[in-house]
């Protein structure tokens, strides 16, 4: 075990399913992202999950405004295997229909579902089809009363809003929930969720809302959702972006995989490069990052470009580059391997990470073998 994972104590929480993942207690830290594209849009819709499950995606949430997309939602449940999560707001026979077509979590506002009675006939539809909800409060979209009474968006009025839909589902007796209290200020998420965790044993799914731009966003959601995990808090998150939902899952997982809270593909050691570089570091990591995004097995790979901090990083890789010119040194398991001319060296690091994933690959398929023979 990493050090920095025996200093990570995650909060307690109860477990529940979306699916066949499983959020909360001792379940990995899960990513999820949502689509953007028109949901009658079938192909459309299809394809970008199809996206987002190559980056990594635990589960995909998928928006429903009317019983036309929750009709679209039918065949696109048929055409994929990802857990998906059916957003509604408003009518509740629209998440009547989702769940009788497949959804794996509900994700309502028991609050504007409408009467206790509509909220009942969607909670006794969960139940009787093993579906789990998620409560998610936003900071844009408190209840009049709430915004009267605190004057502005607070963590309090977030926890407060949340408690009143959590106290009715503890009424009807249902409890596979995730609870989300988001807003798009840090120290609002901050102060939210930190109230939240104390007061319910729920999973919590962690996110900014409407973060921004891809590098405003992903830096807003790293301070916060970073602060938030460093401290336990989190079962489940989404890095709210406004790029494409296949780029939230790949910083999802860089987030997750900072805190060495989850391993999802290669894990890149690289020097932000100065005038002591003898290769083009920048042109090499971005050539590497492409070429082996289709990787998802856990490796790092350390690729420096000079000889000042090259051997120490290379030497605690899995496969690591010591960059010189015209030839740069390859580790391999700490230890000197060989040279290879530096204008080669995309195409032998990539042979190095292929070799040893089939390596492991082979290794694990012998063990199954001599167990299976015994």
């Amino acid at each position: 075990m990493h050090a920095a994972e025996s200093l990570i104590k995650r909060r307690p929480s109860r477990k529940i399913r979306v699916g066949r993942v499983e959020v909360g207690g001792d379940a990995p830290i899960s990513v999820q992202t949502m689509t953007n594209t028109d949901t009658c849009d079938v192909d459309a819709t299809v394809a970008q999950i199809q996206r987002c499950v190559d980056a990594g995606a635990d589960m995909v949430r998928v928006s429903i405004p009317s019983m036309d997309a929750a009709e679209a939602f039918a065949h696109i449940r048929r055409q994929v295997d990802v857990p998906l999560i059916a957003d509604i707001h408003f009518d509740h026979t629209i998440a009547l229909a989702v769940a009788r077509y497949g959804a794996d979590c509900l994700r309502i506002n028991p609050g504007n579902i409408g009467s206790d009675q509509k909220v009942r006939e969607v909670v006794d539809c969960a139940k009787d089809l093993g579906i789990s909800m998620r409560i998610g409060v936003n900071a844009g979209s408190l209840e009049k009363d709430l915004q009267k009474k605190y004057g502005e968006p607070t963590g309090a009025a977030l926890v407060e809003s949340a408690m009143r839909h959590i106290d009715l589902l503890d009424r009807m007796n249902f409890q596979e929930f995730k609870v989300s209290v988001k807003a798009s200020n840090v120290f609002l998420t901050l102060d939210a969720y930190r109230l939240l965790a104390r007061q319910i044993e729920q999973p919590l799914h962690l996110g900014v809302t409407e973060a921004g731009s891809f590098r405003a966003g992903t830096v807003k959601s790293a301070v916060a959702l970073g602060a938030l995990l460093l401290e336990g808090i989190g079962d489940t998150v989404r890095i709210s972006l406004a790029a494409p939902p296949e780029d939230e899952v790949r910083v999802g997982f860089d987030l997750l995989k900072s805190l060495q809270l989850r391993s999802l593909g290669i894990n890149f050691i690289a020097c932000p490069s100065c005038s002591r570089q003898e290769f083009d570091v920048i042109k090499v990591m971005n050539s590497l990052e492409e070429r082996l995004s289709d990787v998802r097995e856990p490796l790092n790979v350390a690729v420096i470009g000079c000889k000042v901090n090259g051997p120490g990083e290379a030497k605690e890789a899995d496969i690591g580059l010591c960059g010189a010119s015209p030839r740069s040194l390859i580790y391999i398991d700490g230890q000197k391997s060989h040279l290879v001319q530096t204008s080669e060296v995309v195409d032998e690091i990539e042979r190095q990470v292929r070799a040893r994933l089939l390596a492991r690959r082979e290794a694990a398929e012998r063990l199954i073998l001599r167990s299976e023979s015994v």
